[in-house]
C-alpha cells in the first residue's frame, strides 16, 4: 500500500533508503533486503516500524509455529519473512505493482524448506477481498500502513474481513499526525485495541486489536 511518495521536504535525511541493500538479523538468520527507492519509493525501503515489529516478533510476543499470519502493505516483506522464519504459515500481500519487488525479497531470504509455508498475493486495501476467506488468519501484522488517510476506511474494511473473533492484529507505526490518532480512534470503534509496545529510540508503537465481544456493546 505504500506506494505514495512523501513530500520532497520528507527526503532530507533519508539517505539510507537510497541504499541499495539493507541487511538484518533474525532468527537466527541473515537477511538481506534489496531496496528500490527510485522505482517504486516508500514501498521498496525498510521504515523503522517493520524492525520494530520484527523484533518484537522475535521476542516470542507471539506464538507463530504453526500460525496462520497476513502481512499488509508489505513493500519489502522484511516483517512477513520473519515471521516465516519463526514458524508460521505467512501470506505477505501489496499492491499489484509492488509483487515483483517483494516477491524477489521473499525468495532470496527464506530456505527452501520454508518457501512452501509462504504466499505472495495481491491485496489492495478494500478491494479483491472475496479472494481472502473471512477470518481466514491467526493474525495479522501490518508495520507502518497508517499514514494515509484516504486508505484509512479502506484499511478498517480489511482488517474486518480478514479477523476472527480469535485474530491478533498488531500494528506498529510512528505517530507522526493528528490523524495517525483519528485511525487509532477509528480502530477502536470496531476492536478492542492496547499498546502492547514502545521502541524510544525509533520512536515506534505497536498496537494489539481484536474484535470486541459482542456482548461489551450490548
Amino acid at each position: 500500500m505504500a506506494l505514495v511518495p512523501y513530500e520532497e521536504s520528507m527526503e532530507i535525511g533519508l539517505q539510507k533508503f537510497h541504499k541499495p541493500r539493507a541487511t538484518f538479523s533474525f532468527a537466527n538468520h541473515t537477511i538481506q533486503i534489496h531496496q528500490d527507492w527510485r522505482q517504486l519509493g516508500v514501498a521498496a525501503v525498510v521504515w523503522d516500524a517493520a524492525i520494530v515489529l520484527s523484533t518484537y516478533l522475535e521476542m516470542g510476543a507471539v506464538e507463530l509455529r504453526g500460525c496462520s499470519a497476513v502481512e499488509l502493505g508489505a513493500g519489502t516483506g522484511l516483517v512477513g519473512i520473519v515471521a516465516a522464519l519463526l514458524g508460521a504459515h505467512v501470506t505477505i500481500t501489496d499492491r499489484q505493482v509492488a509483487l515483483e519487488f517483494l516477491k524477489s525479497n521473499v525468495e532470496a531470504n527464506l530456505p527452501s524448506h520454508i518457501q512452501p509455508k509462504v504466499v505472495v498475493k495481491e491485496l489492495t486495501w478494500g478491494q479483491n477481498l472475496e479472494s481472502f476467506s473471512p477470518g481466514e488468519f491467526d493474525l495479522i501484522l501490518g508495520a507502518d500502513v497508517i499514514y494515509l488517510e484516504d486508505t484509512f476506511t479502506d484499511l478498517l474494511k480489511t482488517l474486518e474481513h480478514l479477523c476472527s473473533s480469535r485474530s491478533v492484529i498488531l500494528l506498529a507505526c510512528r505517530i507522526r499526525y493528528e490523524r495517525d490518532n483519528n485511525f487509532l480512534m477509528m480502530l477502536e470503534r470496531q476492536f478492542a485495541v492496547s499498546k502492547v509496545h514502545y521502541d524510544p529510540e525509533k520512536d515506534v508503537h505497536i498496537y494489539k486489536a481484536q474484535k470486541r465481544d459482542q456482548r461489551e456493546d450490548l
